[in-house]
């Protein structure tokens, strides 16, 4: 087991005491600085298909555009971690990677957007604090560095369970209610989390002739990154049935790429937003 610099008991005890306060998360990304590298820190709080909350952020002004702004604006509908915390993934230490569908990396999503933010990678402590809501608290390794190493891991693995404990109890008001204004920053208490997307309701947009209910989950699923392969598996049907799927979308929606299909779809955001 990797020792922890005694550092890290020391600015986890300012965390502790800062609980309840807007100095908490500040206070629990810097003790985890002392642990781990990583150049950024985001704090989204999700429940259900609504609009990520901006919990906490150190983006220089220069980058929170890319990742909260843009971010909340939509892109979001797409992404791993915020399925997983729809899924209910069980609370704890998880990679993007590990989250990812089997070709996030070769997705227009990624191409088009989350290559934007010039991640080497992205990891986040997964947590509930209330029955409707998720937490994540991210941690980023901008594209200078190399991925998280097994020893970075091991320390941050070891402190998840306070870690979670602590930011558990921090935002356990958390949860959806009617909208806030722009830009409200949620500390702990019952705020409210601001009505959001789907993307059902968005392939409903895209053009002239309805997709049928299968259409618009295998287009879904397409645009977050899974393979033919994958999306059979998921959905039980035989990869052909997929095949027929796609080529069903694109003829009804009169495309002949996963570019085109993404492109529709910022599109159906801009006309939302």
């Amino acid at each position: 087991m990797t020792a922890l610099d005694h550092r890290w008991h020391q600015y986890f005890a300012a965390a502790l005491a800062a609980l309840e306060t807007p100095e908490f998360a500040p206070a629990l990304v810097r003790a985890l600085a002392r642990i781990a590298e990583f150049d950024f820190s985001v704090i989204f709080g999700y429940c259900g298909e609504a609009r990520p909350i901006d919990l906490f952020n150190n983006f220089p002004a220069a980058r929170r555009d890319v990742f909260v702004a843009d971010y909340q604006a939509g892109p979001y509908l797409l992404d791993p971690f915020y399925h997983a915390s729809r899924d209910r993934v069980p609370s704890g230490l998880h990679r993007m990677r590990d989250l990812a569908p089997d070709r996030f990396y070769q997705s227009q999503y990624y191409r088009s957007y989350y290559a934007r933010t010039g991640l080497a990678e992205e990891i986040g402590f997964f947590l509930s604090p209330s029955s409707d809501a998720t937490v994540v608290i991210s941690l980023m390794r901008d594209g200078h560095c190399t991925v998280f190493p097994a020893r970075e891991m091991n320390r941050l693995q070891q402190v998840a369970p306070v870690v979670i404990a602590a930011a558990e109890r921090h935002w356990r008001g958390l949860k959806a209610q009617a909208s806030p204004p722009a830009g409200t920053r949620l500390h702990p208490g019952p705020q409210a989390l601001p009505s959001g997307l789907d993307l059902s309701t968005l392939f409903d947009a895209f053009g002239e002739r309805p997709l049928t209910r299968r259409e618009r989950e295998v287009g879904g699923l397409v645009l977050r990154g899974h393979s033919s392969e994958a999306i059979a598996r998921q959905l039980k049907i035989a990869p052909g049935t997929v095949k027929i799927h796609r080529k069903n979308i694109y003829a009804k929606l009169g495309i002949a790429s996963q570019a085109e299909l993404f492109s529709l779809f910022l599109s159906s955001l801009a006309g939302r937003t």
